[in-house]
């Protein structure tokens, strides 16, 4: 063991101070190293091999379903969304397929249908999306897992050894798959070289309260089974062996982190009102259905954001317009009278494989996606328009159109949705008369338009996660650009000054849902902007309001004038890192 002090910096993907010893994982993943032919009277003993493997997997996804309830609730639709997975023709009909046609072992076909998968996944941007092919990975282990060994299977099968006292779990990725070979009692921290903010193992953490940094390139080289760790989850650092003097300031940093979290967190509920008396609105971004728990318990004040992909990329199927109404219908259900927007389909048609015309783009970010592919797409878009409005009629909907970049875009998915509620006046079905229309502005033209798109919507919603990206045309997930991806550049706080003025002269609500609205050091920076509505992950929303409850409007108003005379996104994130005190990360 070293006694040399290392600190090395990652992503911080769940916060807190986690201090133990290292219990090294070295390879959890299941690993096919060749093919073999089989004779032609053995493919259908493969085949039922495989068909028993995919029906064990199962029952094995159910039992750790309920054994995850107990202490992991919120996170629960992981196991759905795995059951989903298994059942997709993708993986079943494709490698049964691969089996019959190329007389392979079962392990090989499963891998060549993960490839298939893999490259279609590759053609979608948004980095959320994209990283959801952990969950297949995912499953094709497993499935491997439970096929009945054979001798020359070319399978290399590597479990978790159990970690006897309470550790840091350090390793190359995680998934949830994988923690449940873990007594969680016992972790006190993650640390990974993969991963990143939305994959698995932030998750997790954030979900079981574990400190947690990802990123980590090159950890294993440097961190040994028993060495000495700090993981703090804050700034997204670990110090390896840390000196008697670290040790000492970590266990007083982790003891007022615990205790100011626990004062925060009671005070979830209360509403976020400034110092001098101005509320603003805290919401909460979701995914699935089963996270509305979560944003209830964190105390949201509505869903600012429903993402509505999660039902379209479970399978390669088009979900029918009752799986849409089944599942909208209970999440307003759950949250009324509380809002919820939901945000039409904003996905490309590289997701659609009946569709091989619109399935290769060379930049599907600038391709065929979101709203552009709803008006190509209409039989698609009407459908989800249905249920969209039949869940009105429920709760307090609101429908929110993605990647509006002009006018023509937005008065011909107005056009569109009037057809629908027509349609659906006609037959006599319910939905709200009054359901609120708005549109995300994630597109820098939609910000010079803004005066010609504010007097067609109830409100915008700021997506600052594209619209950085392409105001300043940087891919926020490229690693050799990512560190130009700056929310602090002068150029975006021009442009939501230039969206509030304009909501305040047309007299439409306007929020941010993109990853500045949960950021710490951005907050102050939005209600200096004059934002009175953000929606963030539920987890963020405790500490959000607390933030809020901290600041005087008048006085934010005063500072963002003084940053927006700045010229530089360093010059303007230093004077916010001096000015509330936050530590550089």
């Amino acid at each position: 063991m070293s006694n040399k002090s290392i600190k090395v910096t990652g992503i911080p993907a769940s916060e807190g101070i986690g201090i133990g010893k290292a219990h090294v994982i070295i390879s959890p993943r299941v690993r096919v190293y060749y093919q073999y032919i089989l004779e032609p009277i053995a493919v259908q003993k493969e085949i039922e091999r495989f068909e028993k493997a995919l029906k064990e997997t199962e029952n094995h996804f159910r039992s750790l379903k309920e054994k995850f309830e107990e202490f992991f609730e919120n996170q629960v639709y992981l196991f759905e969304t795995y059951l989903m997975i298994l059942k997709d023709k993708a993986i079943r009909d494709n490698t049964k397929k691969i089996i019959e046609t190329e007389h392979v072992n079962a392990e090989w076909a499963l891998m060549k249908s993960m490839e298939n998968i893999r490259q279609m996944f590759s053609q979608i941007e948004d980095p959320y999306i994209k990283s959801r092919i952990e969950d297949v990975e995912t499953v094709v282990e497993r499935i491997i897992r439970h096929l009945p060994r054979e001798s020359n299977s070319g399978v290399n099968n590597n479990f978790i050894a159990p970690a006897k006292k309470r550790v840091i779990i350090v390793a190359r990725e995680l998934s949830p798959l994988d923690t449940t070979e873990l007594d969680i009692s016992k972790v006190m921290g993650f640390i990974t070289e993969l991963g990143g903010k939305t994959g698995h193992t932030a998750i997790v953490a954030q979900s079981l309260d574990i400190p947690a940094v990802v990123g980590l390139s090159g950890i294993l080289n440097y961190v040994k089974d028993g060495d000495l760790l700090i993981v703090d989850g804050i700034k997204g650092e670990v110090i390896i062996n840390p000196d008697e003097t670290e040790l000492e300031n970590y266990h007083e940093k982790q003891y007022t982190y615990e205790r100011t979290k626990a004062t925060i967190t009671r005070k979830a509920h209360l509403p976020a009102i400034t110092v001098d008396g101005k509320r603003v609105l805290v919401k909460a971004n979701i995914e699935f259905l089963e996270e509305v728990v979560s944003a209830k318990t964190n105390g949201c004040e509505g869903i600012g954001l429903y993402r509505t992909e999660f039902l379209y990329l479970r399978s390669r199927a088009i979900p029918s317009e009752e799986e849409l109404f089944d599942d909208y219908r209970q999440v307003v259900e759950l949250m009324d009278p509380l809002p919820v927007t939901l945000r039409t389909l904003d996905i490309g048609g590289d997701k659609f494989t009946s569709k091989p015309n619109l399935s290769r783009e060379t930049n599907p970010a600038l391709g065929l996606r979101a709203i552009r592919f709803c008006l190509k797409e209409q039989g698609v878009f009407r459908s989800q328009l249905r249920a969209i409005l039949r869940a009105s009629a429920y709760g307090n909907v609101r429908i929110m159109f993605p990647m509006i970049s002009g006018l023509e875009e937005l008065l011909a998915a107005k056009a569109i949705l009037e057809s629908v509620k027509e349609e659906l006046k006609s037959q006599d079905i319910k939905y709200a008369q009054d359901i609120k229309l708005g549109i995300m502005v994630e597109v820098p033209s939609a910000v010079t338009l803004a005066d010609v798109l504010a007097p067609e919507v109830d409100f915008f919603s700021i997506g600052t996660n594209d619209l950085i990206q392409y105001a300043l045309a940087i891919d926020r997930v490229n690693e050799l650009v990512a560190e130009m991806y700056k929310p602090f550049h002068p150029a975006i706080l021009r442009m939501l000054r230039s969206l509030v003025k304009v909501a305040d002269t047309y007299g439409i609500e306007l929020s941010v849902c993109g990853e500045m609205a949960g950021d710490r050091l951005c907050i102050p920076l939005l209600i200096g902007a004059g934002i009175k509505e953000l929606s963030m992950n539920p987890k963020s929303i405790p500490i959000a309001k607390e933030i809020i409850r901290s600041l005087n409007w008048e006085e934010e108003k005063a500072n963002f004038v003084r940053l927006m005379a700045m010229r530089t996104a360093e010059e303007i994130k230093e004077e916010l890192e001096k000015r509330y005190g936050i530590e550089k990360q």
